[in-house]
């Protein structure tokens, strides 16, 4: 089947290959893994964020060489800290002695520095944001709904809400028909989400000490998420990190030439860890 994700990315790039689907057992709950199985020196595993899924990521992770992949599933939970816990699980499970490389997208950068710094299991970070939500602007950004939506209590923590109601779908990518395809994907813009996942979400507080070597791929055009809230973020990490834009990238990075200068920036970074 065809992956309609695909048909956004840049032609040299576009690689037709599908995934390996998998399962994991997390505390009852079924994850699921997109993989590619490879003899490689060195692993990635890629994060997505609030809103998306490995299958929308899937073509831009498949252009990835030299490295065995993975692209996790984040399932629904009632507290984003649920998300912490899981990936930190499966960083430990997956360890097989080979260097580890976090791919983090959106609100999963945040999400992978931290598994990384709590696991101490992952030679190198990857993020397109690095979104803190505890910072007032990122969130007045990054959300529809006011910033109080983090002192909901009670029963009104478990009613669900469409994620393309909580996030502006619009500012997702620079093309219109991209925007159009991930609001309307029921794993993503179509797909609900708690009152109280979101109230956790904005209650989280990061703890970056300790992370590994970091590089922060920030799309310069990105409408939804500008390049200066996670630039705040990132001068607070110790880590060796560096800062790469990607030209004419919206906030889901397609274009040209950022798009190549993200594969290019990833290939370079599974070479030195290989």
């Amino acid at each position: 089947m065809t992956n309609p994700y695909e048909a956004f990315v840049p032609l040299k790039h576009r690689t037709g290959i599908q995934p390996e689907n998998t399962w994991w057992e997390w505390e009852s709950k079924r994850i699921h893994i997109a993989r590619r199985r490879r003899e490689a020196p060195v692993r990635v595993i890629v994060v997505h964020g609030l809103g998306t899924h490995s299958g929308a990521l899937w073509p831009l992770v498949a252009a990835i060489e030299g490295a065995d992949l993975a692209a996790i599933d984040l399932p629904k939970t009632p507290l984003y800290d649920d998300w912490l816990r899981l990936l930190e699980a499966f960083i430990t499970s997956e360890n097989d002695g080979r260097p580890l490389i976090l791919i983090g997208a959106g609100t999963g950068g945040l999400l992978s520095a931290e598994a990384a710094s709590r696991t101490g299991l992952v030679s190198h970070v990857i993020v397109t944001c690095l979104l803190n939500p505890a910072d007032q602007k990122t969130r007045r950004a990054l959300f529809r709904f006011s910033p109080l939506t983090r002192l909901i209590q009670g029963s009104l923590r478990n009613r669900e809400v469409s994620t393309s109601r909580v996030v502006n779908f619009n500012k997702i990518s620079r093309s219109p028909g991209l925007s159009k395809l991930c609001a309307a994907d029921e794993h993503s813009g179509a797909s609900k989400i708690t009152w109280g996942f979101l109230a956790s979400y904005l209650q989280h507080k990061p703890k970056l000490g300790g992370a590994p070597a970091l590089t922060l791929m920030h799309p310069d055009h990105d409408k939804l998420t500008p390049a200066e809230l996670s630039l705040r973020t990132f001068k607070r990490i110790p880590a060796t990190s560096e800062v790469v834009m990607l030209k004419d990238c919206g906030h889901f990075p397609i274009e040209e030439p950022g798009f190549s200068t993200m594969i290019d920036t990833v290939r370079s970074i599974v070479a030195r860890n290989s």
